[in-house]
């Protein structure tokens, strides 16, 4: 928990969305401590179900990130972190996902 204590953003998130190796009661009541809400769906062999359908909506929208990060390990130089100043590697990023949202508009439009 130190983690969400040393952030460096004003504002602790609401909500942490994890996957199912984050299935805890203690880590459930650790974070409800702390004001935030986990988000995670409940492992195979969990006895008895303490979270409803409606939160684990976030969760289904959590692919599109880790999407994104598939596509940006892409990018041997933001991989091996050439960039030594923030500034060029926030530059190299927005490099990246511009190529990444440029090829995926090519590939729309060439179906269309």
């Amino acid at each position: 928990m130190c983690t969400l204590l040393q952030m460096v953003i004003p504002d602790a998130p609401q909500n942490l969305i994890g996957d199912n190796a984050y299935d805890s009661d203690r880590l459930d009541a650790e974070l409800r401590f702390y004001g935030n809400e986990l988000i995670a769906p409940h492992r195979r062999n969990r006895r008895n179900s303490t979270r409803d359908g409606r939160r684990l909506k976030r969760y289904r929208r959590r692919w599109k990130i880790e999407r994104l990060f598939a596509w940006l390990q892409n990018f041997r130089r933001l991989v091996v972190r050439y960039e030594r100043d923030a500034e060029n590697f926030l530059g190299m990023l927005q490099l990246a996902a511009s190529l990444i949202l440029l090829r995926a508009f090519m590939r729309w439009v060439l179906v269309s």
